[in-house]
Order: C-alpha cells, then structure tokens, then sequence
C-alpha cells in the first residue's frame, strides 16, 4: 500500500429512502485504504491485496504456474495471479456469477456444484494445477456459527477439487471463518498437505472473522506432473 491514498476521513449523511446499514456500508467504503487502492491500481476488489500478502510471505505463485482460481467474481485474486504467474503461466478463473474478461485469464461461468464442473475445469487447465485459491464464502446472516458451517461447506467443496486438480507438491489457499478449519476437515487437510498454517491478512478488516488457510506440498496424485 502507498501513502498517495490517504485523504481525510469522508463522512456519509443517511439520505432519505437509504437504510442506516447501507450508510455505514458506504462511509466504510469511501474510507477504507484498501478500496482505494484497489480502484488506483485498476484491481477489481480490495481483496487482492488479500492475495498479493499471502504470496509475498508464502511465495506461492511462481512464473509459468498454472493455477485455478474458485469462486473467483469480481476477478481481483485472478488478476494477481495472471500477473505473478506471466505469459508463460496459466490461470483459469471459474464462478457461478458473470465475470467480465481479464487479460491473461481463462474465465468459466460455472456451477461448481454440477457433476460435470470438475471435467470442465481440468479441460480448461489443460493439466495439474500448481496451486487452486478460494476466495468463496456463503453470503452472511449475521449468525456466526452459521457463517462459519457455511463457509467451511464451500472450504471441503474447493478441497475436494483441488484434491482432483493439484499436482504433487502443490499447494492450497482458502478462506475459512473464526477458529478456521478444525476438527475432522483439518485432519483431512493435514493428511493431504505437508503444511497447514491459518493467517489474517493485514488487508483484511479489522472487525473481519475472516482466516485464510494456506497449505503447501500436496501429497496426493504422484502422477500428476
């Protein structure tokens, strides 16, 4: 982050016909560094910064990579991706909802729930992955042991795809809620990757329950090269 996006603090008065709710939304928004930059630099979302943190301190996109990218709209964590990676690289970007082309980016609307998704993916591919991200987290209700079952539904369902995707010694990166992965589906992490760190992202929000799981050397198919 630099320093150029930094301006006094925007207040929002709550217009007639706009709930208090969608004030603060928008106050937050208008105020938040990160969304700024975001917008400065062309990127699609703030939660690229997200991404960009965790390579800077777990090195995991590499020139010439490929990498799948789930539940990937508005497109940020993908554009870091086709940067880092290069010409040389592969990064193929699916989701249920529309996302608008990108540079670099193979972009799949696709429910990944269907029976035909993963074939789809692996077409798209066109080999093992080096890495698959999941920024995916179910829409919230303000109920947070909710949210955090939710989240980790779609936490197993990005897992069982990498688990068909990944090449040996690949690596996994996904969100995960409050105390992050446990009980049954961290020891099916544990068992599949080497190492299994949970981290906050600075670019995170503060008020955010938010966690990322970053597992590194994939131990599955020896095959996939």
């Amino acid at each position: 982050m630099t320093s150029t996006t930094r301006s006094a603090r925007v207040r929002v008065k709550t217009a007639k016909g706009r709930r208090p709710s969608s004030t603060k939304w928008l106050e937050r928004q208008l105020n938040d560094p990160y969304v700024r930059e975001a917008k400065a630099k062309g990127y699609r979302s703030r939660a690229a910064f997200k991404l960009a943190e965790l390579d800077d301190k777990f090195h995991l996109l590499k020139p010439g990579a490929r990498v799948l990218d789930l539940g990937a709209a508005p497109g940020g964590w993908s554009q870091i991706a086709a940067h880092k990676v290069g010409a040389a690289g592969k990064v193929v970007a699916a989701d249920i909802l529309d996302i608008a082309p990108l540079p670099g980016v193979t972009v799949l609307q696709l429910n990944l729930s269907e029976p035909a998704a993963l074939a789809v993916l692996q077409g798209a591919l066109g080999g093992p992955a080096d890495i698959v991200l999941s920024d995916m987290a179910a829409s919230t209700t303000g109920h947070r042991a909710t949210d955090h079952l939710r989240t980790m539904a779609l936490l197993e369902a990005a897992l069982d795809i990498a688990d068909a995707v990944l090449k040996h010694g690949g690596a996994f990166v996904g969100k995960a809620f409050q105390g992050g992965a446990t009980g049954e589906l961290l020891a099916r992490i544990k068992k599949m990757f080497r190492a299994v760190k949970h981290v906050k992202p600075r670019a995170s929000r503060a008020e955010s329950v938010e966690l990322y799981l970053v597992a590194t050397g994939y131990r599955g198919e020896q095959g996939r090269t």
